[in-house]
């Protein structure tokens, strides 16, 4: 049986507790025992963004100590790309040369994105029940395609839920505009790229903009909310529960 460690990013946290529980729901469908160490907290990108190193760098040190080593059959699981990317690459700078070097290395190997590690680590394409009537657009998150190169992995297991129809837009690998402190620093161009991401998905047909980061989600779902657009956005946590 694998062994889950969970690491939920503060986004999700604070704001989407509820993607984290359907993630829990989704690992135990398929046979995982999972685990959550309440003692986590940021995996220090916000800092590492902002030019923050040394303080970045405490923040990353204390979850090197959250997520001990594992065994073989032990793996860090996330519903967020762009945390994962973080600790995947990010850390790679932080920690070279240092005493830590070895420990982060040792992380590096075993942190996944949910629907990768699903797809990549487990070899599973469908979640057995799931099910959601719609058609949906899928948001390819900058972190989860160029820090991750997680692209299939999601379409696949969406693919398999019933009810669901996938319509592809222009432009999905294409920033949604969030980018953290971009968001704040370069307001109107950041909401010109939601804008744009959001007439894209509009222009399929979808009634759902699907990803796995919540942070992206947030910001369409703001334009989205504010400009009053007929579409919904979905974790693809959420979208895998879905129904049974």
């Amino acid at each position: 049986m694998p062994i889950v460690d969970l690491f939920i990013p503060c986004f999700v946290d604070q704001l989407f507790p509820q993607t984290a529980m359907n993630m829990v729901k989704v690992l135990e469908a398929v046979g995982c025992e999972v685990h959550y160490n309440t003692n986590q907290t940021c995996c220090g990108q916000p800092a590492y963004n902002a030019g923050y190193k040394a303080e970045s760098c405490e923040v990353a040190t204390k979850f090197l100590d959250d997520f001990p080593a594992g065994g073989q059959n032990r793996y860090i699981v996330s519903p967020s790309a762009s945390c994962v990317g973080m600790v995947r690459n990010a850390y790679a700078e932080l920690f070279e040369g240092s005493a830590d070097q070895a420990r982060y290395q040792g992380v590096q190997r075993r942190i996944f994105e949910m629907t990768e590690f699903l797809v990549d680590v487990l070899g599973i394409t469908a979640i057995p029940g799931a099910r959601l009537a719609g058609q949906y657009t899928y948001h390819d998150s900058c972190s989860a395609l160029r820090e991750c190169g997680i692209k299939a992995a999601p379409r696949l297991l969406l693919d398999a839920v019933q009810g669901l129809e996938r319509l592809e837009m222009d432009e999905s690998e294409t920033c949604c505009g969030f980018g953290g402190t971009f968001a704040v620093k370069f307001e109107a161009i950041s909401v010109a790229m939601a804008e744009q991401k959001v007439e894209n998905a509009l222009a399929t047909g979808a009634r759902y903009i699907v990803s796995t980061d919540t942070s992206c989600l947030m910001h369409l779902d703001a334009y989205i909310r504010r400009e009053k657009k007929p579409i919904k956005t979905l974790h693809v946590a959420d979208v895998l529960a879905s129904g049974w």
